[in-house]
């Protein structure tokens, strides 16, 4: 049975108290994906490239009818210590987090979670300048 056909299966909010045991296959990276190895009773993106479906309109409903590929974008720690990912969908827009599976592709979470180091919002140079500006002596030290 394939993901998009799930919520014509099932009766309202069946995958939010059942656990999900569909081997898929991703359909942007072409992975065969496995519930084995998530840590949990509920896989809901590749752990390779990290997408998903935009299938729900909250966690296990599958009452979205976009069906967009949800791309991870950002990573963020719960209070817990348990991270998880941000998804946005491609077609809508709409943002969803969804915790991290332990089989999860491990450089892939690291790259997100660097990318806005890597790339911050002004030029590296201002560092000096903005440190100064806080009471600091501006100097950068190696």
């Amino acid at each position: 049975m394939n993901r998009e056909n799930k919520r014509i299966s099932f009766e309202k909010g069946y995958y939010k108290k059942h656990p999900c045991n569909e081997i898929f296959t991703c359909k942007v990276c072409g992975r065969e994906v496995v519930p084995q190895g998530a840590g949990g009773d509920h896989r809901n993106h590749c752990p390779n490239c990290l997408t998903s479906l935009h299938v729900d309109i909250t966690p296990g409903d599958r009452e979205a009818d976009c069906g967009g590929y949800m791309d991870a974008v950002a990573v963020w720690v719960r209070k817990n210590g348990e991270w998880a990912i941000i998804h946005r969908c491609r077609m809508c827009g709409a943002f969803s987090s969804n915790r991290v599976a332990a089989d999860d592709n491990p450089m892939k979470l690291m790259s997100i979670a660097l990318k806005p180091l890597a790339m911050p919002p002004f030029p590296m140079e201002r560092i000096e300048e903005m440190t100064r500006l806080m009471g600091g002596d501006g100097v950068m030290h190696s």
